[in-house]
């Protein structure tokens, strides 16, 4: 007769959750905050913020609903770790406006109607913040003709801003108003 041996199972080590202390500047605010290393800065804007302008969408980074500007430059926060930002400064869609006086974005996207549902609206318009400050320094984009290509700001035609925008995606299809109010804004 086999006789069975039992094998003795331990319990896992318990996980030890890593934090550290960062200094963020959230639409204007300088916060100090003990943050998980795995917080996303979605995450933290979001749930612990309370600053819901920015949407998870994808949670992948490919639908630019969670576009948010870092330091100025546009970028999808579902993909960044909030402790990496230590010392950055995060405008948000909230963080847009100038007090009861919106941006002027917002005005021409409320003007155009350049939105429907209005869930992607927060990172379209953020995304249109840095997309003008990136083509303002001569950045080109992949519509950019080569003989185009200069350190003077970019021309921004309908081609343009359509492929500068590529990145934020909009269900209900709204493509049209947006490109007519970021060129209402457009220098």
């Amino acid at each position: 007769m086999d006789s069975l041996a039992l094998e003795t199972v331990t319990a896992p080590e318990p996980v030890t959750v890593e934090r550290s202390t960062v200094t963020l500047r959230i639409n204007g605010e300088e916060t100090e905050l003990t943050l998980d290393h795995r917080t996303t800065v979605l995450d933290l804007l979001r749930e612990q913020l309370g600053l819901t302008g920015a949407k998870k969408g994808c949670d992948h980074g490919q639908c630019g609903a969670c576009t948010v500007l870092v330091d100025g430059r546009r970028t999808n926060s579902c993909l960044l770790l909030a402790v990496a930002q230590d010392g950055s400064e995060i405008t948000t869609v909230e963080g847009l406006a100038d007090g009861d006086t919106l941006h002027p974005l917002q005005q021409a996207f409320v003007e155009r109607d350049a939105l429907q549902c209005g869930y992607c609206t927060p990172g379209q318009l953020c995304s249109a913040v840095g997309m003008l400050t990136e083509a303002a320094a001569g950045h080109p984009s992949h519509a950019t003709p080569p003989d185009a290509l200069t350190t003077e700001p970019a021309t921004l035609t309908p081609d343009e801003i359509r492929e500068r925008m590529s990145g934020n995606l909009c269900r209900c299809g709204a493509y049209p108003r947006i490109v007519e109010a970021i060129e209402d804004v457009t220098p």
